[in-house]
């Protein structure tokens, strides 16, 4: 742990995003979002190789893929500019809607009409825990591209949880 407070010190002060300050809180929201989207990313892949997923989550999968990548690539891009460890080591799968390797091996595994269940089940809990991080850190953060991110998280994400829940009726 010493080493990691000796890495952290300098934030505050050293860096900034176009002015901003970034706060604990902004680095922990980046850290722990990243590997959140890159977990939707990767069930979006699997819908979207899965021959026997309905078109409409398939379209789904596609549209939160999009949504996601660059989101990805802006948080790696601040951890970057911040100076801040790419992981904040505290992600528990579980946690935020993550879902676990077991729950990942059984969406490999099913197909058809369980297929389409399972995944839009799994990513509205997934989305829901993104919302949740999002939500907090919004109340925290005084920085503008983190704000418009969080945002972008929140009202994205909400519409398609919206959209999922209707899909399963």
């Amino acid at each position: 742990h010493e080493t990691h407070d000796a890495d952290a010190a300098p934030t505050s002060t050293a860096s900034s995003t176009a002015g901003a300050t970034v706060n604990a809180a902004d680095e922990m929201f980046a850290q722990m979002m990243i590997p959140h989207h890159e977990q939707a990313v990767e069930m979006a892949d699997l819908a979207l190789a899965n021959d026997t997923a309905s078109p409409e989550v398939k379209a789904l999968a596609g549209q939160i893929k999009a949504a996601q990548d660059p989101e990805i690539q802006s948080m790696q891009g601040w951890l970057s500019q911040w100076g801040a460890s790419q992981s904040s080591g505290s992600m528990d799968h579980g946690s935020g809607g993550m879902m676990s390797d077991d729950d990942m091996s059984s969406l490999m595994g099913a197909s058809g009409p369980e297929f389409n269940q399972m995944w839009l089940t799994m990513m509205i809990e997934h989305h829901e825990g993104a919302v949740e991080m999002a939500q907090d850190v919004l109340a925290t953060t005084s920085n503008p591209e983190v704000e418009q991110l969080a945002t972008a998280v929140v009202q994205g994400q909400e519409k398609e949880i919206t959209t999922m829940k209707e899909m399963l009726g």
